[in-house]
């Protein structure tokens, strides 16, 4: 895996505090800095479902049961553990028509319904896991998303580029203000990890392998750091 490219920007806001403020307020320059890295994520996540319709509750209820029990059995056998897998939703609903003599609507059928959120922690195979559930039935395939699961260690070199890029905010404005900075008075951190993907897929079979492409994902930090000023030594 490459390394991580760290891309600093920042955004700045100064507060100087007026000289006639009461003695217990510091006088003080606000900044607020931002960086980010770019990582390729390492899991993705989906969605795969089933749905059968037929003309009593027990008939679609016992078709989806062993229609799922396919789509697990092929997620197992592609290599995905157990605890990688859940039931997110389970439906049963009635299916109406139209009596257009009465404009009554009767129950006609009933369709039942089955999904599961998978977890793919090698994204290289997130493609051949949806033929894969697609090969054994699922006819609804959607919901991915992509993220990095170790973000907070990955931020940490975008952390020190932040307050780095927050202290030359500062000293600039310290500068142009004639005063000279003192020591940090508060730094707080705000922002976090944004999903780079995330949407549904075409819940018709596919004919060819599905096309799946996880990219990059941008993770930003964001540090708000205040420093003490003092009058510039002449």
């Amino acid at each position: 895996m490459k390394k991580p490219a760290v891309l600093a920007a920042a955004f700045a806001t100064v507060l100087l505090a007026a000289p006639a403020l009461a003695d217990d307020f510091p006088s003080a320059i606000s900044v607020s800095g931002e960086a980010s890295v770019s990582a390729a994520p390492d899991l993705a996540q989906l969605d795969a479902g089933v749905a059968n319709d037929a003309k009593t509750a027990k008939e679609a209820s016992d078709a989806n049961n062993a229609a799922m029990g396919k789509v697990l059995l092929a997620l197992k056998g592609a290599g995905i553990a157990e605890k990688d897998y859940q039931t997110s939703r389970l439906s049963l609903q009635p299916q109406y028509g139209q009596n257009k003599s009465t404009g009554a609507s009767p129950v006609v059928g009933f369709r039942a319904s089955n999904r599961v959120t998978v977890k793919i922690r090698d994204v290289t195979k997130a493609a051949g896991i949806i033929d894969t559930l697609v090969s054994a039935g699922a006819n609804d395939i959607g919901n991915i998303s992509f993220e990095v699961t170790q973000a907070s260690k990955l931020l940490d070199d975008a952390r020190e580029q932040a307050v780095a890029d927050a202290r030359r905010k500062a000293e600039i404005y310290a500068r142009a203000t004639g005063v000279t900075l003192g020591a940090p008075l508060s730094v707080t951190e705000g922002g976090g990890p944004v999903p780079l993907f995330k949407g549904r897929m075409a819940t018709a079979p596919m004919a060819a392998g599905a096309a799946v492409a996880p990219g990059e994902e941008t993770l930003s930090v964001t540090v708000n750091v205040s420093w003490a000023i003092k009058p510039k030594e002449q």
